[in-house]
């Protein structure tokens, strides 16, 4: 395990398959007293998930906290949209939404 001080924002989530139990490694594991900032590549052989027991190969990487979700490859296609984080894109999405709602219900105020 790692002792020194890592930065949250360069290690890299791992989510289960089987249950989508997600390791934060700035959180740690406190039911296999794995300490916070451990990274997933330095959990032992045998740690297994804490809600499924599923095994580490049953685990993707999900990157870091914060990265706009999709493959690397293709954040540069979509008009900019791709390199938007989730919850960017959240609020694009919702305010658009929301901003279509208030221009249809302005309609009502035509005579």
């Amino acid at each position: 395990m790692s002792t020194e001080a890592l930065d949250p924002k360069t290690l890299d989530r791992y989510e289960c398959g089987a249950c989508g139990y997600v390791y934060e490694p700035v959180r740690g594991d406190n039911t296999s007293k794995i300490s916070a900032g451990t990274a997933f590549t330095d959990l032992p052989e045998n740690w297994r998930c804490p809600v499924c027991t599923a095994r580490k190969n049953r685990f993707s990487n999900v990157g870091p906290v914060g990265n706009p979700s999709g493959f690397k490859e293709n954040l540069g296609y979509g008009l900019g949209v791709n390199t938007l984080t989730p919850g960017q894109k959240n609020i694009l999405i919702f305010g658009g939404l929301a901003l279509g709602i208030i221009f249809f219900l302005s309609l009502y105020g035509l005579k």
